[in-house]
């Protein structure tokens, strides 16, 4: 009876909580919506009701602006950047981060610390180093060099990330695997893995929100019309003096978010989970 009472209670404390960021999140929303219903509209000058309805300023879907590439090649670069650079950090992470957690190898401590020494750096003070590495390995203004830049940076973070949860997958689980005969691979995939799915998700979409929004890297490595992600592209429009149109921009900024919004709403529970650890059961 006690806790059929506690529960009411719990909901009355939390609700002018609940209220008060949604007063704070209402014009973020306004503004959000507004932004989305100007691309469609038309308005007279200097009034903020809009009049008519138009696609024309979406028209950058079926024409290519003048001296820009087409957005379908840009949204299919930037597809290739965000997954890529995703799969990779899953990958290396999901391995790197079991080793450090469960093996006792030579000289793991140094390791751990020049991990979180090479997160310490900001990708803007190795630029000008990575520039010329690319360049003289022939990966300049290409999509897989500054995928591998990009993969190579979020790294640290991804490592750190899932040795703290394979830190929390108890050792009877490894085991009971490894006593029934299974190859230590075997365990670490079909058994460990599992117990630590959410720090999986919450670091794909993590690294793959961060590939998704990535500009100082593509701009300065790739910059070239046949491999620009969304954010050159929509750097280049407010560049572009001669012909430059705030509705074109708007538009493809709604266009351009539209993939993260979803895809937010779609794994937030694996965004809230991420501080959970490893299942135990």
């Amino acid at each position: 009876m006690a806790t059929a009472r506690s529960i009411p209670s719990a909901n009355f404390r939390t609700w002018p909580v609940v209220l008060a960021l949604s007063l704070a999140s209402l014009p973020l929303v306004v503004m959000y919506v507004y932004l989305f219903v100007d691309t469609v509209t038309d308005s007279s000058t200097g009034s903020l009701i809009p009049d008519t309805f138009t696609l024309r300023h979406w028209d950058f879907l079926w024409h290519t602006p003048v001296g820009k590439p087409s957005v379908w090649l840009v949204l299919l670069n930037t597809i290739l950047f965000a997954t890529s650079t995703t799969t990779v950090v899953l990958l290396v992470s999901s391995m790197a981060g079991y080793v450090l957690s469960r093996l006792q190898m030579p000289g793991r401590g140094v390791l751990l610390a020049g991990v979180m020494v090479m997160h310490a750096f900001p990708s803007v003070t190795l630029i000008i180093a990575i520039f010329i590495v690319l360049q003289m390995v022939g990966l300049y203004n290409t999509l897989i060099g500054v995928i591998l830049v990009k993969a190579a940076l979020d790294l640290p973070l991804g490592i750190w990330l899932m040795k703290g949860f394979y830190d929390t997958v108890p050792w009877e689980i490894e085991m009971a695997g490894i006593t029934d005969g299974a190859s230590r691979i075997t365990v670490w995939r079909r058994l460990v893995l599992p117990q630590v799915f959410p720090a999986l998700a919450a670091l794909g979409l993590f690294a793959f929100l961060s590939g998704w929004s990535e500009f100082i890297l593509p701009q300065v490595l790739s910059p070239g019309n046949n491999v620009q992600v969304f954010s050159v592209y929509l750097a280049g429009l407010i560049a572009d003096d001669n012909n430059f149109d705030l509705n074109l921009f708007k538009a493809v900024g709604v266009f351009y978010a539209i993939p993260v919004i979803v895809l937010f709403l779609l794994f937030q529970r694996h965004l809230m989970n991420i501080y959970g650890g490893g299942s135990k059961g």
